[in-house]
């Protein structure tokens, strides 16, 4: 299967047995012209890497993007500590699996918190999953976006879309009218939401039940089940649904920049987990806890903070994002109306002001083997 890069895996980290492949020597030459950084694509484009490197001329700056958060921690693990200088991950496992085994280090904070009163008022505080329990910094916030569901406003206003949420795909009338984009562990998630359930907590018993029952209807009752965006969106403008389940301004904002704003991310009113029913992915940058430190990491870090280069990194790789930089006027001003519909500017504060923050999902070994039974039924 083609994975994208929201198809994050949940898949258990190696804990022992760390590999020495890919380890440089360690007689460690000095390292200041050179940068490697693992991410999300984006970061590795010529829009971004291009002036960074024309910055630095001579520099050696290398980019590799990830599949999953997991494989990427466990490139670390297997050795590659001493080949990558940042990482590029979901905000979930800096503070709970990189930091705790030395994989990262602090940033210097004197260099890097001036740049979060500059951001967006949901980082400004600044962002409390940047920070280790001991109050280091360690990493910086840039790209996010809400994710629950997509719908075409033209068939489902979005008004009833915000106010069903999830309950939208239980409607026996929604049969045949709605699309499942299989990003899996999102749709382990969304599920757990739909069935009322936490899914960052252990589920077991009458919860576990009713995951089940909602798996087999959402997934039974689907016209369409498929990991390309384009083709579910596709779907959606055509008429062939009214909806999708897992989706939301990365998916939808493609369609949108090309004209089509009836196609737009909902994030519910309501849910099961503190009122909550949406979820929200939020990147952060990390310095690796190389032996052999290159001072280009931190300047290449410092470097996507600023305005144009925040905005190259929000519109790369043909989805739109938006980036907590925008809260700097300068940044802001980069982008012109039909950008800013296109990852749904006028709902984002919101949107986000519902919904949870993507965490590790407990009992995802046990969901996701009923989801894939469900789904292959």
């Amino acid at each position: 299967m083609k994975f994208t890069r929201r198809q994050f895996t949940n898949t258990a980290l190696a804990t022992t047995g760390l590999a020495t492949a890919g380890v440089i020597n360690p007689a460690f030459a000095d390292r200041n012209d050179q940068m490697n950084i693992l991410c999300w694509e984006g970061y590795n484009s010529d829009g971004v890497l291009g002036p960074f490197r024309k910055a630095n001329p001579g520099a050696t700056v290398r980019a590799e993007s990830g599949t999953s958060d997991p494989d990427m921690i466990n490139k670390l693990r297997a050795g590659e500590i001493n080949v990558w200088d940042l990482i590029n991950l979901n905000q979930p496992w800096a503070r709970d699996v990189l930091y705790p085994n030395n994989l990262i280090k602090p940033l210097d904070k004197d260099r890097f918190m001036p740049y979060f009163d500059k951001m967006l008022p949901e980082f400004a505080a600044p962002y409390p999953l940047a920070f280790a329990d001991n109050g280091d910094l360690i990493g910086m916030p840039q790209r996010y976006g809400p994710f629950s569901f997509v719908v075409n406003t033209d068939k489902i206003s979005r008004k009833m879309a915000e106010d069903e949420g999830w309950n939208l795909f239980l409607d026996s009338g929604m049969k045949d009218r709605y699309g499942v984009l299989t990003y899996d562990n999102w749709n382990v998630m969304h599920m757990c939401l739909t069935a009322g359930v936490n899914p960052f907590k252990p589920v077991n018993g009458a919860d576990e039940e009713a995951f089940t029952k909602v798996a087999e209807q959402i997934l039974g009752n689907a016209k369409i089940l498929t990991d390309d965006l384009v083709a579910m969106n596709t779907a959606l403008i055509n008429g062939e649904i009214d909806a999708y389940f897992t989706g939301g301004t990365y998916t939808a904002s493609p369609a949108r920049f090309d004209g089509a704003t009836n196609v737009r991310g909902i994030t519910p009113n309501s849910g099961p987990v503190d009122g909550k029913g949406g979820v929200v992915w939020i990147e952060l940058t990390s310095a690796v806890n190389n032996p052999d430190p290159s001072n280009l990491a931190e300047d290449f870090l410092e470097f996507v903070q600023q305005p144009d280069i925040s905005k190259a990194v929000s519109f790369v790789e043909g989805t739109y994002n938006p980036v907590s930089q925008m809260g700097d006027p300068a940044c802001l001003a980069m982008f012109d109306s039909e950008e800013l519909d296109a990852i749904q500017m006028d709902s984002l504060a919101e949107d986000m002001s519902r919904s949870l923050d993507y965490q590790v999902v407990s009992s995802y070994d046990k969901l996701i083997e009923i989801y894939t039974k469900a789904r292959r039924s």
